[in-house]
């Protein structure tokens, strides 16, 4: 099929990812594992080799851990769609991961059917953050100089002012990582509203990636008036 999903699965725990694999291509027709990776350095072999569309990428592994590995991928083939999947939450690691070119960052305990959709989603351009991980993001947001281009948390950004009200309630959203249907949902709003709604935004803020978007909404939550 030609939309479909090219999916490489990097975990050195080689029963689960032997078992996610077969519970996804039992589910998805649209989605095919082209391999598995056991660690690093052999995520880095694949990729080169079988062109993935998407990399589900463990954190810690023996030798080249994932964020190293996602470094490196990312560097070589930024069109590649990373996602960290672990069951680790630790600052430093999603920081890093993001930092390097992740796209995503899912915890292990994720719905089988939600990790599918996740997938769909972030290869139509979303951004995926599990929730207990959007939490610490949004707890820690006075400290966002950990992520290099992040603005200064300590003075009002000037762009605030030319947002409208649903403007900066979906901003707020895109901060802890709710992707367009998510937003839509929560503010009872058609999908394609929102995206109205977040080309406004981009345009307002000079920036049409939505991570560096997440980025700067997370430093300046305190002056959109949610809690951190």
């Amino acid at each position: 099929m030609e939309n479909t999903i090219r999916l490489l699965l990097v975990d050195d725990q080689v029963l689960f990812a032997e078992s996610l694999k077969t519970v996804i291509e039992l589910k998805a027709k649209d989605i095919r594992v082209v391999g598995i990776a056991k660690g690093g350095e052999e995520a880095i072999a694949l990729a080169e080799r079988e062109h993935p569309h998407i990399i589900l990428m463990d954190v810690r592994m023996p030798g080249m851990d994932g964020v190293q590995a996602t470094r490196l991928i990312h560097e070589a083939h930024p069109q590649i769609i990373i996602m960290m999947l672990t069951t680790f939450d630790d600052d430093e690691y999603i920081y890093e991961a993001f930092n390097y070119g992740a796209t995503g960052y899912l915890l292990k305990d994720i719905p089988i059917n939600e990790l599918m959709t996740s997938l769909r989603a972030v290869k139509e351009g979303s951004i995926l953050i599990s929730p207990r991980v959007a939490t610490k993001l949004v707890k820690n947001a006075p400290s966002m100089h950990r992520f290099p281009d992040a603005p200064a948390a300590d003075k009002k950004p000037e762009w605030l002012e030319s947002l409208g009200k649903r403007e900066r309630e979906i901003l707020i959203y895109i901060a802890k990582g709710y992707d367009n249907p998510h937003i839509a949902a929560e503010l009872f709003i058609s999908e394609q509203t929102v995206k109205n709604y977040v080309s406004g935004i981009y345009l307002k803020l000079g920036e049409h990636n939505r991570m560096k978007v997440m980025q700067i909404a997370l430093a300046s939550l305190r002056f959109l008036g949610a809690e951190v």
